[in-house]
């Protein structure tokens, strides 16, 4: 096997100069043979051409390689380095430093290579016959161990850390030196990995990501590379991408500004893409659009690794956005999923309206969280009795997710009672920064808001907007940590025998409130879940287990039923289908413990129920290409799952 990657440095064999001298001394077997090489100026105009010279290239190199002659076209130094090591074939060494060196490396795809291609290797997992096979014998210690023991290893290594970001660091690095048991790791301890990998841990990780940037792990597509975001895209050596997780940093959780180091949400999102939704790693591609920072903070820190300008807005910043757009469509086609990620709020909701149409898009502040909350609603109906329509709902913030929310709430009332869509939202009220929404402030409210202006007086308080109201569902998406205060949460319980509290604010220290709080001043009455994770709750002798509304429910299967559908489009129905598939996932038992959600520990099950549920919503709308349909689309969507177990090598 034989290719020519378009990669532009000799990183494959590692950046020590031992890791190097071992593949430039070794004779490599012409059956493994990988030939790297960056595109010249030539190569650039067409891949083609690229490969028919890349062919030539491999051919002559192996014929040459296979008389023990070093390649014609390289310049040879008879004399050796200092030390007596090996000759300097490409030139680095004699080379002054404002000379230019060509960046190309014939290595050999096994041994010391192999051993740092985060997508092969398997560590000390490499059996016997497979070290002999691929020049691994002295490279590795003489133990041979399984994945399992690794993955028992790596545990105890990870818990040993007391500081969440060690542990988010030692989990990257693990990514970058062994994806399988990146991934195997993952999918085995979920529920004590995921606040690691994602919220609330990957907010401070983004906070310090300047600080802490080891590699890169996905495409950052700045203004300089405006008029040539085609040509980036190609950079990445990745062919087949499903799925692409975009941000532009603007909005990072409830942070703020983060600019270029958003590119952590991203990442994050992605690797639950395939721990939990079993999208192919292969398949996923993060991409960070960097238009500027208006953080003062980041422009003035020196590890800042992104433009150091004010952000780009109006017609510059919507050309780079929609030059990003036709980009993706032609280089991957129409059917790669776009999932917009914490994008601030007035471009969020116009960058879905205008692609919405076009391209497969999916805005997880505004869809994905609304999915996950409209199942914990579900299926909360199970503990008070009734149905939604029953409800009167209260929301603190009304931004993507407040609004998003509201929306799917009211379809999906609208879809139970047969109502027009224009009555189930006037059971729905909101209140911004500036007080309760009311048909009043009408004029002065941003397009978004405006279907929840109904007729009230103004109240400026949330604490008086319950009472005035009278709520049985509060849910906060405000952004801003404990504004459910003690007045507010016993506002709630002197209303409801069992009052519905929904803190989904992240990271945890933006939570509206704590689980605690909820329990305590509701007198063990309240039914509660929040965005990020909290510990159980012990309270008049019983023990509370808080549910957790975690986007990751949603948007892994989500995206699996797209993918395995062949969608080309997003449609809302196919958002209340994934809702009320993870609702029919909670069990009695769960019931039991006051939980609205089912446990992460069966993430991957409850994937498959929800991409066969958005499948089959997607076929039944014509929105699908991948025909026929399967008979047994939960099994099919389990056959479709990455698997990262260690496959076994010739």
């Amino acid at each position: 096997m034989i290719s020519l990657n378009r990669t532009s440095f000799l990183s494959n064999a590692g950046v020590n100069g031992s890791g190097i001298n071992a593949q430039r001394q070794r004779r490599p077997p012409p059956a493994y043979v990988k030939v790297v090489a960056s595109r010249s100026n030539q190569d650039q105009k067409g891949r083609a051409t690229s490969e028919r010279s890349g062919s030539a290239l491999v051919e002559s190199t192996l014929k040459e390689m296979k008389d023990h002659a070093p390649p014609s076209h390289v310049r040879v130094d008879p004399d050796s380095t200092v030390g007596g090591g090996v000759k300097d074939v490409y030139g680095e060494d004699s080379a002054t430093e404002d000379q230019l060196v060509t960046p190309w490396a014939v290595s050999v795809a096994s041994g010391y290579s192999l051993l740092r291609d985060p997508h092969h290797n398997k560590g000390l997992a490499f059996s016997e016959k497979e070290r002999d096979a691929h020049y691994l014998r002295g490279l590795l210690p003489p133990t041979v161990v399984s994945q399992d023991l690794q993955v028992k290893k790596m545990m105890h290594n990870i818990r040993q850390y007391q500081v969440p970001l060690q542990k988010y660091m030692a989990m990257m690095d693990l990514q970058e030196m062994n994806e399988r048991l990146f991934y195997k790791l993952l999918v085995e301890n979920v529920e004590e990995l995921l606040p690691v990998v994602y919220t609330p841990t990957v907010g401070e990780a983004c906070q310090k990501y300047g600080s802490i940037f080891r590699r890169p792990q996905g495409l950052f597509i700045s203004l300089k590379e405006k008029g040539r975001i085609l040509e980036v895209l190609k950079n990445w050596p990745e062919r087949s991408i499903q799925v692409i997780v975009v941000t532009d940093g603007e909005r990072i959780l409830g942070l703020g500004d983060l600019g270029c180091q958003g590119m952590g949400i991203p990442v994050g999102k992605l690797s639950l893409y395939t721990a939990l939704g079993g999208v192919r790693p292969s398949a996923c591609l993060p991409v960070t659009i960097d238009v500027g920072t208006n953080n003062e903070k980041l422009l003035n820190d020196e590890f800042y690794i992104g433009l150091r300008q004010r952000r780009a807005t109006g017609q510059e910043y919507a050309e780079l956005l929609h030059e990003f757009m036709t980009a993706v469509k032609q280089n991957y086609g129409e059917k790669v999923l776009i999932q917009f990620e914490d994008f601030a709020n007035h471009n969020a909701f116009d960058l879905l309206e205008k692609y919405g149409t076009t391209h497969l898009v999916f805005n997880d502040d505004i869809q994905g969280t609304a999915s996950v909350v409209l199942a914990g609603l579900v299926a909360a109906q199970k503990l008070v009795g009734g149905t939604l329509a029953d409800h009167r709902f209260l929301f603190l913030g009304a931004g993507e997710a407040g609004t998003g929310i509201a929306e799917l709430i009211a379809l999906e009332m609208s879809k139970q009672t047969g109502a027009p869509l224009e009555e189930t939202r006037k059971n729905i009220w909101l209140v911004d920064s500036k007080g309760l929404i009311v048909y009043s402030r009408k004029e002065s409210l941003q397009h978004f808001k405006k279907p929840w202006a109904h007729e009230h007086e103004p109240i400026k308080e949330l604490v008086d907007a319950v009472k005035s109201i009278k709520p049985t569902v509060l849910i906060g998406t405000s952004g801003v940590g404990r504004t459910f205060t003690k007045e507010v949460v016993e506002a709630m319980a002197a209303i409801n025998q069992k009052p519905i509290i929904l803190a989904l604010s992240n990271p945890t220290s933006q939570s509206e409130c704590t689980a605690e709080d909820a329990y305590t001043w509701s007198q063990g009455r309240a039914i509660f879940a929040s965005g990020s994770p909290f510990a159980p709750v012990e309270y008049g002798g019983k023990v509370f287990v808080p549910g957790q509304a975690n986007n990751a429910y949603i948007f892994p299967g989500l995206g699996l039923g797209l993918i395995m559908s062949g969608a080309i489009r997003v449609h809302d129905d196919m958002l209340l289908a994934a809702s009320e598939a993870l609702a029919a996932e909670v069990s009695q038992e769960n019931y039991d413990k006051g939980l609205i959600y089912p446990p992460f520990a069966n993430i991957r099950k409850i994937s498959a129920h929800i991409a066969a549920k958005v499948a089959a919503k997607a076929y039944e709308l014509g929105l699908a290409t991948r025909l026929p349909q399967p008979d047994d689309l939960v099994k099919y969507a389990e056959s479709c799952m990455y698997s990262p177990a260690y496959r076994n090598y010739r």
